[in-house]
């Protein structure tokens, strides 16, 4: 009989195992933060945040290192699944985030706010922030929410994705004048992907069946589609076919009154020409 292969202490959640093999793998090699940093090029201070796990770092730092070790493609696997990682996110969103993931396709309307898969880093910072997040909690969940930006910009296999968005969304502006610029030049190169339509639904559409409700729209691998509806206050997964169609329903009749891909991306356009720029010094 084999001999039984001993449970390692290391841990089973993706992101602390990938903080686990950053931190072994330097200190294996008996270097200092500030070697590493030298050697690899990289800020030694977000080298001693992916240790921590208080920051996934990005995927060119994370390719850098298993070039440095020659570990192949051992680091930028686990970065990759410690990216999807739904420990990440509040329990009650953990589901929706790993059917996010497996989704082959999405579509979503949106009432005040730019969608989680279309946020910038700042964005989803002054989001996140008025929703009560604070310090590294705060950076933490910035990470993990513009990490879900990885699903659509994959080269090869990223799910077709829709957004419509109430014309609300478009002029309701960041604080920062130059953060909300590059929020609106995201949206407008976003929409040059092929894999990604962005429609605005103008004022002039009036009253809707989704008036107060964002909601979104997953196409699952085994062709079910279900629905996760939110407000400020929550957010509520819907699987039951009955209501999910009469979500569909509602969102299929604002689509039809929405304006054209075109049309819309002259929108975006248009109120980034409109945009405040901050004074030149």
């Amino acid at each position: 009989m084999p001999q039984r292969v001993p449970v390692t202490a290391l841990s089973h959640e993706p992101r602390k195992r990938f903080a686990e093999e950053v931190r072994r793998l330097r200190r294996e090699r008996g270097l200092s933060l500030r070697d590493l940093s030298k050697a690899v090029g990289w800020d030694s201070s977000l080298l001693g945040k992916m240790e921590g796990g208080s920051t996934l770092g990005g995927p060119e730092v994370v390719q850098a290192l298993d070039q440095y070790y020659g570990t192949g493609p051992l680091l930028l696997t686990l970065w990759e699944l410690a990216l999807g990682d739904p420990t990440q996110f509040k329990e009650q969103y953990r589901r929706y985030m790993m059917l996010e993931g497996e989704a082959t396709s999405l579509w979503q309307y949106s009432v005040s706010i730019v969608p989680g898969l279309l946020q910038t880093d700042a964005y989803a910072r002054e989001v996140l922030s008025l929703g009560g997040y604070r310090g590294k909690e705060l950076d933490r969940q910035v990470e993990a929410r513009t990490g879900r930006r990885k699903l659509l910009e994959r080269l090869e296999d990223s799910p077709p994705f829709r957004a419509l968005l109430s014309e609300a969304v478009l002029r309701t502006p960041l604080r920062d004048k130059q953060a909300w610029r590059h929020q609106l030049e995201y949206l407008a190169e976003a929409a040059e992907r092929p894999d990604v339509n962005i429609q605005v639904l103008p004022y002039s559409a009036g009253l809707s069946g989704l008036v107060s409700t964002d909601v979104m729209f997953l196409r699952l691998l085994d062709g079910i589609t279900v629905a996760y509806t939110e407000n400020a206050h929550r957010g509520e997964l819907v699987e039951e076919n009955a209501p999910v169609e009469q979500l569909q329903r509602a969102y299929d009749a604002m689509r039809d009154v929405a304006l054209s891909l075109p049309e819309s991306r002259l929108f975006v356009l248009r109120m980034l020409e409109e945009a405040p720029c901050e004074p030149s010094t």
